[in-house]
């Protein structure tokens, strides 16, 4: 008899409400926990949570804020694709600043990180404190309005006029020739931060011991180090650094119209995220915007996913 009371605990299924019963038994364990995560999770879910689904359902209605919403189906993401040429156009702008900005953003970030990395420590401190500096300072990518100023005062256009290469000074943010590669100059310029913080925070932690049981086990040069010991030992802060580098390369939006201005000279700098702010704020079309942000959001979920899909392959 207990030979086959045993058998039944082992190897016969358990009963439908086990499955419950540790679940909650579990919880009622670690009940200090979930009561200390409890504020992040409700200030998580109702301002990033709760918005996206609001967003979601509101790019399947018509509203302009003073009505109630009406259902109109996929009327919206039909208008976006079929019916609006800025927005192709803004779609095509915001994909050259990812594709282009957030991959040199996230090359430039590293690197920097471990050439500053293998400097003394307090010129580490400095250096580290420089690159930083841009990204935590607000609207400071207004020095590139005196760099490329249009007239011959600008920065740029005194040095072009005065070696001969122009007659008359050039109105670079009101050129389309110049608006987006500008653009991509300045993102580029102030993405050097978070993700730079995160690379310098994980080169500080990989065990020094690693390079040495690397040299003995093989390893002969820097890249094969760099290869096969840093990127391995740091693949928590890299994948932060991507996430990083690919959202805010989306997210160009006020550079864009500080810089360029509200809309840009044939739409040359439009963005996703200044269509969507032109449809919801200033046009009061909440559903057709909250439809425009539902694309952004897809994008740069499915963007991050392939992201990350990729750098696990890194080192194995």
């Amino acid at each position: 008899m207990k030979e086959r009371n045993l058998f039944q605990k082992i190897f016969l299924p358990k009963p439908a409400n086990h499955q419950k019963n540790t679940t909650w038994a579990l919880m009622k364990q670690n009940k200090q926990s979930y009561a200390l995560i409890a504020p992040y999770f409700i200030l998580f879910f109702t301002f990033t949570v709760l918005p996206v689904m609001m967003a979601i359902g509101l790019s399947f209605t018509t509203f302009n804020m003073l009505q109630p919403p009406q259902f109109v189906g996929w009327n919206n993401y039909i208008r976006l694709f079929l019916e609006n040429e800025v927005f192709m156009v803004a779609l095509q702008n915001t994909l050259i600043i990812a594709v282009v900005a957030g991959p040199i953003s996230y090359l430039l970030c590293f690197t920097f990180a471990w050439i500053i990395n293998e400097m003394p420590p307090k010129i580490r401190a400095v250096m580290t404190v420089i690159f930083y500096a841009p990204s935590i300072s607000g609207n400071v990518f207004f020095v590139w309005l005196w760099f490329f100023s249009g007239d011959r005062y600008g920065l740029v256009n005194g040095w072009l006029l005065r070696l001969g290469f122009i007659d008359q000074a050039i109105n670079f943010f009101r050129d389309p020739r110049f608006i987006l590669p500008l653009l991509l100059v300045v993102q580029v310029w102030l993405s050097l931060g978070v993700a730079f913080l995160a690379f310098i925070a994980g080169l500080q932690t990989v065990d020094k011991a690693m390079y040495e049981a690397g040299a003995m086990d093989g390893i002969r040069n820097r890249w094969q180090e760099l290869w096969f010991i840093t990127l391995p030992s740091m693949k928590p802060q890299m994948m932060f650094g991507a996430v990083m580098s690919i959202t805010a390369a989306f997210s160009v939006g006020d550079i864009s119209i500080q810089l360029a201005g509200f809309p840009s000279v044939a739409y040359a700098g439009e963005t996703i995220v200044t269509h969507m702010q032109d449809f919801g704020w200033i046009r009061f079309e909440m559903g057709f915007a909250s439809a425009i942000a539902v694309i952004l959001f897809l994008m740069m979920v499915g963007t991050n996913k392939a992201i990350q899909r990729l750098l696990r392959k890194v080192g194995t």
